[in-house]
C-alpha cells in the first residue's frame, strides 16, 4: 500500500514511512494512493467478532506488508488491552432509531485513545526495530494531548512535547497532560488558541532544518495512523446493527474533520453508510463550508465543548483532495489562499461532491446544554458537551435508517458544563480518582515559533 500527499509533490511512501513522517514535506497530508474494497461478504463476516479482530481485518489492507500478520495482531492487542469495556466501543440506544456509540472507555476517557494507543504501539515497534529515536510534537485542543501522553510516556524511543492553549482546556484535560511524571513528556501551555498551536506545529514541520535536526514526528490527526485507527469503529458499529444487509447513518461531532474523514474512508471502502452528518458547535467553519461553499475562518469563540473550538480544520484538506479529483495543485492553491487570506471559494464541482457526501448542522451553547438536560430526563444518559452537539444535530436527520451518534468523551472530563446543564456532577472513574491530588508540571510559552524551537532543542540536547 502506497501513500501520496494531498499536494502531490512529496515522495510516495509506504504505510510505515508515512506514519513516521506525519506531515508530508510539501505541506500536504498523506492519503492512500488507492482505496481497498470490502465486499458485502467481507463485511458480513465481521459481525459478532471482537473489536481487535475487526480492527485487524479493516486496517491490514491499508497497512500492507510492513508488518507480518503476527506482528500486527500483537500491536492491536496491546493497543486495546487496557480499555475499560470488553467491547471497546459499545452502543446504547437513545430512541427507536438512534444509537450512541461510546468511544470513551479508553485510558484517557476520549475517542482519541482508539487512535493514539494504536499509534503509540506502532511507533514503538517500528522505531525499536530500526534503532531510531524521534521527537514528537503535538498540538491539542484537549483530548489528543492526554491520549498522546498516555500512549507515549516512558517510551525509550520518543521525546514527546504537547502544546495546548493556555486556559482553554478543561481542568480534567489539563491535569491529564500536566501530571504524568515520565521524563520524556513535556506539557507546553501556549499563549493562544488551538489554531495557534496547530499553526506552530505546521511551521515546525515546514522548517526542514529544524525538522531533520530533531528528527521531528507528529501524532496529531494530520498523521495518517490516527485516521486509520478511527475507521475501525465505523465498521464495528455498522455490523452490530445489521450491515451490510441494511445501511446505517453516522453523526460525528468534529472540529478538525479527522473523525468524520475516517467515516468517509469507511464508506469508500464499501461500508453501507447512508448519511455522514458533520456536527459543529458555534465554531462552525465546516457547517458553513458545506452550506455556503466558502471555507472561511471567523475567529475561535471559546465554548463548553472546547475540543471543537477550531477554525482551521486540517483534515478537511484530505477530503478536498478527492473533491478536486486528486489534483494536488488545486488543493495547494486553495490551502495557500486560505492561509494568506483566511478563506477560499470551493469550486462548483468540489462543493457538489461534498454536498453529495456530507450533511451538516450546528449547535449553539444553549442548544448543547438543553440537549444534555433533555437526554438525562428522557434516557438517563449523561452526555459530555461534544457528544451533546452530535446528538442535537443527529436529531435533525433521523430517518428510516439507524442513526449512530459518536459519543466522543466521558462527561466527567467536562464536569462543570455538565452540572450546569443538568444538575448532575459526573464523577471520574475510580482509576482516575486521585487526578486532582497529583502535582502538575508544565511550561507556559509564548505563541512564538523561535521560542518553541529553542525550548524543544534545549530539552532533548
Amino acid at each position: 500500500m502506497q501513500y501520496v500527499s494531498t499536494r502531490g509533490k512529496a515522495p510516495v511512501l509506504n504505510f510505515e514511512d508515512a506514519m513516521l513522517t506525519g506531515l508530508a514535506r510539501d505541506g500536504g497530508l498523506y492519503v492512500p494512493a488507492e482505496t481497498p474494497q470490502f465486499s458485502p461478504d467481507d463485511i458480513a463476516a465481521m459481525a459478532g467478532k471482537s473489536y481487535a479482530d475487526i480492527a485487524f481485518r479493516v486496517m491490514k489492507p491499508l497497512v500492507g506488508d510492513v508488518f507480518t500478520d503476527e506482528e500486527f495482531t500483537g500491536i492491536i492487542e496491546r493497543a486495546y488491552g487496557d480499555f475499560g469495556h470488553e467491547a471497546c466501543a459499545p452502543m446504547v440506544q437513545l430512541a427507536p432509531n438512534h444509537f450512541l456509540l461510546e468511544l470513551f472507555h479508553g485510558p484517557t476517557l476520549a475517542f482519541k485513545d482508539f487512535a493514539m494507543q494504536l499509534v503509540g504501539q506502532l511507533f514503538q515497534f517500528s522505531l525499536t526495530r530500526r534503532g531510531e529515536r524521534v521527537t514528537i510534537v503535538g498540538a491539542t485542543s484537549g483530548d489528543t494531548g492526554s491520549a498522546a501522553i498516555e500512549a507515549f510516556k516512558g517510551l525509550d524511543a520518543v521525546d514527546l512535547f504537547i502544546m495546548y492553549p493556555h486556559g482553554r482546556v478543561s481542568d480534567v484535560q489539563r491535569r491529564q497532560m500536566t501530571t504524568p511524571t515520565e521524563s520524556n513528556v513535556h506539557a507546553l501551555a501556549v499563549d493562544g488558541d488551538f489554531d495557534d498551536c496547530q499553526a506552530r506545529l505546521k511551521d515546525m514541520f515546514n522548517d526542514h532544518d529544524f525538522r531533520d535536526g530533531v528528527r521531528l514526528a507528529g501524532v496529531n490527526s494530520l498523521n495518517w495512523g490516527r485516521v486509520l485507527a478511527q475507521i475501525v469503529y465505523y465498521f464495528a458499529a455498522a455490523t452490530a446493527l445489521g450491515a451490510p444487509h441494511r445501511k446505517v447513518s453516522f453523526t460525528v461531532p468534529t472540529g478538525n474533520f479527522g473523525d468524520i474523514f475516517a467515516g468517509y474512508m469507511a464508506k469508500k471502502m464499501g461500508l453501507q453508510i447512508d448519511r455522514l452528518v458533520i456536527a459543529t458547535n458555534q465554531n462552525d467553519i465546516l457547517h458553513r463550508a458545506i452550506d455556503t461553499g466558502t471555507y472561511a475562518a471567523t475567529g475561535v469563540k471559546p465554548s463548553i465543548s472546547p475540543s471543537m473550538d477550531i477554525q482551521v480544520s486540517s483534515n478537511f484538506e484530505r477530503v478536498l483532495f478527492d473533491a478536486y479529483g486528486r489534483d494536488g495543485n488545486a488543493v495547494e492553491v486553495g490551502m495557500e489562499e486560505f492561509k494568506n487570506t483566511g478563506s477560499f471559494e470551493i469550486s462548483q464541482g468540489a462543493i457538489s461532491m461534498l454536498r453529495d457526501t456530507f450533511q451538516s448542522g450546528r449547535a449553539s451553547e444553549e442548544e448543547t446544554s438543553a440537549t444534555i438536560k433533555d437526554m438525562l430526563a428522557r434516557t438517563g444518559e449523561v452526555l459530555c458537551p461534544h457528544s451533546a452537539v452530535g446528538v442535537k444535530v443527529a436529531q435533525e436527520y433521523l430517518g428510516e435508517e439507524p442513526m449512530i451518534t459518536l459519543a466522543t468523551a466521558h462527561p466527567a472530563k467536562f464536569p462543570d458544563a455538565v452540572q450546569a446543564a443538568c444538575g448532575v456532577h459526573p464523577d471520574l472513574p475510580a482509576r482516575m480518582g486521585d487526578l486532582f491530588d497529583r502535582e502538575e508540571c508544565f511550561t507556559q510559552v509564548p505563541n512564538d515559533l523561535d521560542a518553541l524551537k529553542t525550548l524543544i532543542k534545549g530539552r532533548i540536547s
